[in-house]
């Protein structure tokens, strides 16, 4: 028997504009009541970015970025410009467990929603502020984009087009998602706390510190590397030798290296020796370990030309899924290289993922990919258009009867 959705009863109330909108989306895929107030007009991330997705009844056109992120949410539509818009949140808010403001620090409290006013109508409210490079800092009134973060956090490669041009290289955009990942995690701690002790609390995180912290191998590295080499050396394969932090420190790595496979390519990983034996003697090529045995840990037996020469014609004799097979029966480090278009293909991402249909949301997505042992995850309904569920909301958690709620719509103070 399944048990109910984990976040069932918990309610959220969110601000949003473009991508920091996706910490909220995060909460509804576990099964949380996520209401999106939007102004009016509504949040113009759905005519941002691409692919641009006509709905299958075609009647809406809108950005994946924003189906996405804003799937299983409910939409009103609140001007809070208006006195009465105002009033309106915080009867909302005072029905809720978080506040979500998934824009610039501030923008509520310009509107007359002060972290008092917001604390005055709910004590246990938590309170979370996401935005580009946080509330302090030099950097906080700054405006930006997503890719902004990730160039700030050092996670952008920089090339140079045909034309002679600097451009940015493909890479995965990493604070955009991390912020409101880690967002998320703090606020259900801070749930958890209010319901203990009747007191909620203020946060804020920045995506641009999300990038960083998401990186926070090779940054630390750069700075343990200010440290004298006597205290801080490379491993036993190295000699001691300083390697260029992460992935960077794999450049000339022949035992960790991607090799051409007969159909792709292939991620060798024999690092460790045991993994290196037990590959040369599933190949049958157990000279090649009794010849460069390695050390026990961390020896990717950096710069050995010949080796690289020799293992590369080894790995062109099967097909990746070959590799894969003999990886699982000989108990060695093989893995398959993927693109973002690939990996649809790959058996394992097929076994693990779900997706939801375009008919159910518009477009075809992945669920949330975290498995939770009898939870009743919930199918997230399409992402709300502007306003669709103001009625119900005030109806429903701020208790307006329909005469109230009329007087609102007619004065223009919802939509």
């Amino acid at each position: 028997m399944a048990i109910a959705r984990p976040l069932a009863g918990v309610r959220v109330i969110e601000s949003s504009i473009l991508g920091p909108a996706e910490m909220g989306g995060l909460l509804a895929d576990l099964g949380a009541d996520v209401i999106k107030v939007e102004p009016p007009g509504g949040d113009y991330a759905r005519r941002m970015t691409w692919p641009i997705i006509r709905s299958p009844d075609g009647t809406e056109e809108r950005s994946l970025l924003f189906l996405h992120i804003n799937r299983g949410k409910r939409s009103i539509v609140i001007d809070l410009r208006q006195p009465a818009g105002v009033e309106a949140y915080l009867d909302l808010v005072r029905h809720a467990d978080v506040v979500i403001e998934a824009m610039r620090p501030g923008a509520l409290a310009k509107r007359g929603l002060t972290l008092e006013r917001l604390r005055e109508a709910n004590p246990a409210v938590v309170f979370c502020s996401i935005s580009g490079y946080g509330a302090t800092g030099p950097y906080r009134n700054l405006p930006a984009h997503g890719i902004a973060f990730d160039t700030w956090a050092g996670q952008v490669p920089v090339e140079v087009d045909e034309n002679g041009f600097r451009v940015m290289g493909e890479h995965t955009s990493v604070g955009i998602h991390a912020g409101p990942l880690y967002g998320a995690l703090a606020i259900l701690a801070a749930v958890i706390q209010a319901r203990e002790t009747g007191e909620g609390c203020v946060m804020e995180v920045a995506q641009s510190d999300a990038a960083a912290y998401f990186d926070w191998y090779r940054i630390e590295t750069w700075r343990s590397y200010e440290r004298p080499e006597d205290e801080v050396f490379g491993n036993a394969a190295d000699n001691g030798e300083r390697r260029a932090p992460g992935v960077s420190g794999m450049r000339g790595g022949v035992r960790y290296q991607i090799y051409p496979s007969s159909d792709g390519l292939v991620l060798f990983m024999a690092s460790e020796q045991e993994f290196w034996k037990n590959f040369c003697e599933g190949v049958g090529r157990l000279d090649l370990f009794e010849r460069w045995p390695g050390t026990t840990f961390g020896d990717h037996a950096r710069g050995n030309i010949e080796l690289q020469g020799i293992l590369t014609g080894i790995f062109a004799t099967r097909t990746t899924q070959q590799w894969i097979t003999f990886a699982n029966e000989h108990n060695t480090t093989i893995a398959p290289v993927n693109t973002p278009k690939s990996i649809a293909d790959d058996p394992q991402f097929q076994n693990r993922f779900t997706w939801q249909p375009k008919e159910q949301v518009d477009a075809d997505m992945l669920a949330y990919p975290v498995k939770i042992e009898g939870a009743d995850l919930p199918v997230p309904a399409r992402a709300p258009s502007p306003g669709q569920d103001s009625e119900a909301v005030l109806r429903d958690v701020a208790g307006y009867d329909a005469q109230r709620i009329e007087t609102l719509r007619a004065e223009g103070t919802i939509g």
